[in-house]
């Protein structure tokens, strides 16, 4: 029986003999759990070794984790167990859930212990995390990223954090503590300052202007400047000034008013003289008119050439300024088509790269900056193109933290993969079932990649259908650590700065649409 044949066989096998109800209690089989009492050799799996993970029963009797007795039916065509080495036969292959009730009652310490002294039982480990004191979370304060322990999240929160808000003592306004001291000093309009002149008065910021229109120690020019005066001083100084001054400023205002009456004066004359001006002027014209009457013909036509001339300038102009106007309207029609075929060619490159077969190759490039920028938070995780199962399947994409996330922050790659909200949902089977397979690619030709395979959890969130964008993320928190990943000698996975990453869906069950 060829593998893929054989594979889907099991897997069907083991859906049939399923004879319990489903339940919301399990356990992360990729965290390491220390067990109030030792862990006995019937629940440990025959292949991996450690605690059983769904476990399924095999004709000879021993127990595997679902993922495990999956990968021996997917890599050899007639598995072998590895204890009594016998063959194990699908059709022989069961759900042992009274095995997985046991295992899922098995006592274990707190993961934080000994700060942690709480005992639970292995299927309600993920609950008491929910709860767990000493337990990481983010500070839910609007821009902060920092991870403070769940028993001082509170305090953080409310007396520690620069981005919790506390009012202005001055103005009484909500603001991020670290920036009010930048408000008082710029922005806080009741903020009290000293009188920019000197007067040594502490006034709020909003009424320094009106402040400044009584200050006695503001610089005011003297009251007589239109009259020329060009004395300035403090406001206390100025009356002083207008009484030592006042024959000055009398002289100023006489002279003033003389000039005034002088430019009135004139001004009648001027008058005068145009009309004059223009008396004579219609003389002329009438001698002029008499003594050219016979030359009147050819006046007049010169006239009418050039107010021709003139027209057709006119004309001209206008025929400039609407050419003008339409190179400016087809200037804007081609930045607009421009613009409209850079996005276009950005969608048809998008378009290009969109799998259709289950399978996603996703190329990261500048893998040191992106990761520097994780450190950081500024772009904590990156995320993959979307890919499809079929032309009508399940959308899907990938989600990398390149600093790590969970248990993997600071020390490995976290890669997780994702189910997104696509256009056929309606017609597809919910939840998500199928196998999934992480790779990260080796690029020094030997093929040795590295991966990690999971089978979808039908009652996990993360794999029902989609009511936003995209389901919460499942994967890998410590798919791979840094060091492996790397180490200049063992340099198989990165490769001038880039990575790549493959995901691979198995739809050798799905119904094509």
């Amino acid at each position: 029986m060829a593998t893929e044949e054989y594979s889907a066989f099991a897997l069907n096998v083991f859906t049939r003999q399923d004879s319990s109800s489903s339940t919301s209690i399990d356990f992360d089989f990729t965290i390491e759990y220390q067990f109030v009492e030792k862990l006995e050799e019937r629940y440990r799996c025959a292949y991996c070794r450690t605690v059983l993970h769904n476990p399924n029963q095999t004709g000879c009797g021993h127990r595997f984790c679902q993922q495990c007795i999956t990968t021996l039916m997917n890599c050899y065509p007639a598995p072998i167990c590895p204890i009594d080495k016998e063959v194990i036969k699908p059709n022989e292959v069961f759900k042992d859930n009274c095995c997985r009730r046991e295992v899922l009652d098995l006592q274990v310490f707190c993961k934080y212990y000994p700060d942690c002294t709480s005992n639970v039982t292995l299927g309600r480990f993920r609950d008491h995390l929910q709860v767990c004191l000493f337990e990481t979370v983010h500070c839910t304060n609007t821009g902060c990223y920092e991870n403070v322990l769940r028993k001082d999240s509170k305090h953080h929160q409310k007396a520690i954090c620069l981005f919790r808000e506390e009012a202005c003592q001055y103005c009484k306004i909500h603001l991020p503590v670290y920036t009010l001291k930048d408000h008082e000093l710029t922005d806080c309009p009741n903020f009290p300052i000293q009188c920019p002149s000197g007067c040594h008065q502490t006034i709020q910021r909003s009424k320094i202007a009106e402040h400044s229109q009584v200050c006695l120690e503001t610089e005011q020019e003297c009251p007589y400047k239109r009259f020329g005066c060009l004395f300035k001083d403090k406001r206390i100084n100025i009356q002083e000034h207008e009484n030592a001054a006042l024959r000055e400023h009398m002289i100023l205002v006489l002279e003033r008013n003389t000039e005034l009456e002088q430019q009135k004066t004139l001004s009648s004359q001027n008058d005068k003289v145009t009309w004059l001006e223009t008396q004579m002027k219609q003389l002329t014209h009438t001698v002029n008119r008499e003594q050219n009457r016979l030359h009147f013909k050819e006046v007049t036509e010169t006239i009418e050439n050039l107010r021709q001339k003139i027209v057709g300038f006119e004309s001209y102009g206008q025929q400039v300024a609407s050419l003008h106007h339409q190179l400016k309207k087809h200037e804007d029609a081609v930045n607009s088509h421009n613009l409209q075929l850079g996005q276009n060619q950005d969608r048809f490159k998008l378009i290009e790269n969109v799998s259709y077969n289950g399978k996603l190759i996703w190329k990261i490039t500048e893998y040191k900056r992106r990761k520097q920028e994780a450190i950081e938070g500024r772009t904590v995780s990156v995320f993959s193109q979307p890919f499809y199962t079929s032309r009508c399947g399940y959308k899907l994409c990938a989600r990398a933290y390149l600093n790590g996330d969970g248990t993997g922050k600071g020390s490995h790659l976290s890669l997780f993969f994702v189910v997104m909200r696509g256009d056929y949902d309606s017609l597809l089977q919910w939840p998500f079932k199928q196998k999934v397979t992480l790779m990260l690619l080796d690029q020094s030709g030997k093929r040795n990649h590295f991966t990690e395979i999971f089978k979808a959890d039908p009652n996990s969130a993360s794999f029902k259908r989609p009511v936003t964008e995209w389901n919460i993320a499942s994967g890998c928190p410590k798919f791979i650590s840094h060091t492996q990943l790397e180490t200049e000698k063992n340099a198989l996975y990165i490769n001038d700065d880039t990575l790549f990453i493959k995901i691979v869906v198995d739809i050798s069950d799905l119904e094509e649409l």
